[in-house]
C-alpha cells in the first residue's frame, strides 16, 4: 500500500492551523508542564549501577527517525540450530521513586501524548530523552530479557536480569529496511528471519494482526504540516514481534506468581464475525475459509480494496483493557488478537503500566517479594490507563481533523475524488486521494464500499476541524 502525503504550505491557512493546534494543546485536559518539584527530583535521580555488565553485547535500537525516548534495544544471534534474542528495556523503575513527585505526575499522565508540534512526555525529558533512554554510545541500566528460540522461532527458555548495557547505534525504520533489502550484513541481518518465524508462530497459535495504515501529522522544517498515511514497513512488523514475544513472557511470569497486570481483549463474538463476513463479501474480497488472522495476513497490501477490508476488520479488535490480579488469576487472561496472555512491558518511558509489569517480573525472576508499593497500587492502573488512552485518542483525532480541514480550505467549492470505505446509513467514511483526507460524507445512494465517487467540498473550518461535502448534482 503506497505512502500518501498531503502538504499544508506556509500561508494564512498555515498560520490559522498553527493557532488551532496551539489552542488544542492548551485545551488538553491533562498536565502539559511538570512542576518544579518533579523537575528537581528528575534532575537529581541517579540509578544504581547494576552488578551484571553486558556492555560487550552489541545492542542497537530501532525506532522512528529522530526519536529520543528509546525504550528498547535488541541483539540477535544464531545459537546452534536456533537463535538467541536479547531485548533490553529502559530501566525506568531505577530512576523513579515510588510515591515521589515523578511517580505522582506520571500517574496523572498515563502515557506520552503526541502532537503535531511535539509531544507531552510521561516523564521529564531529562529522564525520558536522556538519562533513562537507551541512546547510543552511553552506558545505561536496563532490564534485559534473554530468549532462547528453536529453529522454528518458538521460545524454549527466557530470563530477565538487570544489567548495564551500551547501545552501538540508533537505527531508524526506513534506513534499516533499505539496508535489509540490499542484503547488507549488520546488526539486523537476522531480524527478517526471526521476525518471520515469530509471525508464523502467531499464525500457528491463531493470532491476528490488523496492521492498518499509520496516519500521522508531521511538522516540516519550514513550519508546515503533512499528513502521512502509509502501511508499516516489514521491519516494523518484525520488530513488533520481539515486543510481543517479551509481553507474552512477562504475562507468563506474572500468571505463574499470581500477581501482575495483563493486557486483555475478548474474542469477537459470532455476531461480529458474521458482520465482518458480510462486509468482505460486499467488498468483493470474501472471507470464506480459515481463521480471520490468516485471512488478514493474506490480503494484498497493494490492492485498493484492502484498506476498506482492514477498516471493517477493526470491529474485531475491540474491548481491550487491563486486568490486575494479586493472589488469584483472573477469569479472562487472553489477548484475543495475540491468542495468548500478554502484558505491556516494553515501553516504560512512554506508558505508565509497563513500569509495574517490569518491577513485578524482575522480583519474580529474582525469587524476591514483589514490592509493596507495586502490589498496593495495582488496582489503580486500569482506570489510569483507560483515562490516558481516551485522552490520547481524542487528541489524535482532533489534531488530524484540524490538519485535514487546512488541507481542504483551498479546495472549497471544487470537486474531489474519494473512495468509499464504509457505509453508515445515508453517509459514508471516504478516503480522498488528493489531498489525503479521511472524512464522513454523503455519497450517491447506489454507492458501495470500494467505489470511487466525486464530492464537492462545501466548507472547511480549521479551528474546529469540521469539513463538509455534498454530492454534485
Amino acid at each position: 500500500m503506497p505512502q500518501r502525503r498531503s502538504h499544508v504550505a506556509p500561508s494564512a491557512t498555515q498560520s490559522e492551523l498553527a493557532a488551532a493546534l496551539a489552542a488544542l494543546r492548551a485545551d488538553i485536559e491533562a498536565p502539559t508542564e511538570f512542576s518544579p518539584a518533579t523537575l528537581s527530583e528528575a534532575e537529581a535521580a541517579v540509578a544504581p549501577v547494576p552488578e551484571l555488565d553486558l556492555r560487550e553485547v552489541p545492542f542497537v535500537t530501532l525506532d522512528p527517525e529522530g526519536s529520543r525516548d528509546l525504550d528498547q534495544a535488541l541483539y540477535l544471534a544464531r545459537n546452534g540450530a536456533g537463535f538467541e534474542v536479547r531485548y533490553a528495556i529502559a530501566d525506568v523503575p531505577s530512576f523513579v521513586k515510588p510515591g515521589g513527585a515523578v511517580d505522582t505526575e506520571a500517574r496523572e499522565r498515563g502515557q506520552t501524548l503526541y502532537l503535531a508540534d511535539g509531544n507531552i512526555p510521561l516523564h521529564p525529558r531529562v529522564l525520558s530523552e536522556d538519562r533513562a533512554s537507551l541512546l547510543p554510545d552511553v552506558d545505561r541500566p536496563a532490564l534485559v530479557w534473554t530468549f532462547a528460540l528453536d529453529a522454528a522461532g518458538a521460545v524454549t527458555a527466557f530470563r530477565l536480569e538487570r544489567a548495564l548495557v551500551r547501545s552501538r547505534a540508533q537505527l531508524d525504520y526506513a534506513t534499516a529496511q533499505a539496508a535489509i533489502d540490499r542484503g547488507e550484513e549488520g546488526a539486523l541481518s537476522l531480524l527478517p528471519v526471526i521476525g518471520g518465524l515469530r509471525i508464523e508462530q502467531e499464525r500457528l497459535r491463531g493470532g491476528a494482526s490488523l496492521n492498518l495504515p499509520d496516519e500521522e501529522v508531521v511538522q516540516r522544517e519550514d513550519g508546515s504540516y503533512d499528513i502521512e498515511r502509509r502501511h508499516p514497513l516489514p521491519v516494523e512488523d518484525w520488530n513488533a514481534q520481539l515486543s510481543l514475544m517479551t509481553g507474552m513472557a512477562a504475562a507468563e511470569l506474572m500468571l505463574g506468581a499470581k500477581v501482575g497486570v495483563l493486557r486483555t481483549m475478548p474474542q469477537p463474538d459470532e455476531k461480529a464475525f458474521a458482520a465482518f463476513r458480510r462486509q468482505t463479501e460486499a467488498l468483493g474480497r470474501p472471507w470464506t475459509i480459515g481463521r480471520y488472522g490468516d485471512y488478514l495476513r493474506g490480503l494484498d497490501r497493494d490492492d485498493p480494496m484492502t484498506l476498506p477490508v482492514l477498516e471493517a476488520a477493526s470491529a474485531l479488535f475491540r474491548g481491550a483493557g487491563y486486568a490486575v490480579f494479586d493472589g488469584e488469576v483472573p477469569a479472562e487472561t487472553e489477548q484475543a488478537a495475540i491468542a495468548v496472555p500478554y502484558a505491556h512491558a516494553t515501553a516504560p518511558l512512554r506508558r505508565l503500566v509497563d513500569r509495574w509489569a517490569l518491577v513485578i517480573c524482575l522480583a519474580i525472576s529474582r525469587g524476591e517479594e514483589v514490592p509493596r508499593w507495586a502490589r498496593e497500587s495495582l488496582p489503580e492502573l486500569p482506570g489510569l490507563m483507560q483515562a490516558s488512552a481516551q485522552r490520547a485518542s481524542a487528541l489524535d483525532a482532533a489534531t488530524i481533523n484540524r490538519v485535514e480541514a487546512a488541507l481542504l480550505v483551498p479546495r472549497v467549492g471544487s470537486q474531489v475524488e474519494a473512495t468509499v470505505i464504509e457505509l453508515r446509513d445515508d453517509r459514508a467514511v471516504v478516503q480522498l486521494a488528493d489531498p489525503a483526507v479521511t472524512a464522513t460524507a454523503p455519497v450517491p445512494p447506489e454507492s458501495a464500499p470500494g467505489d470511487v465517487v466525486r464530492l464537492t467540498v462545501v466548507g472547511a473550518t480549521i479551528a474546529t476541524g469540521e469539513v463538509e461535502f455534498s454530492v454534485p448534482a
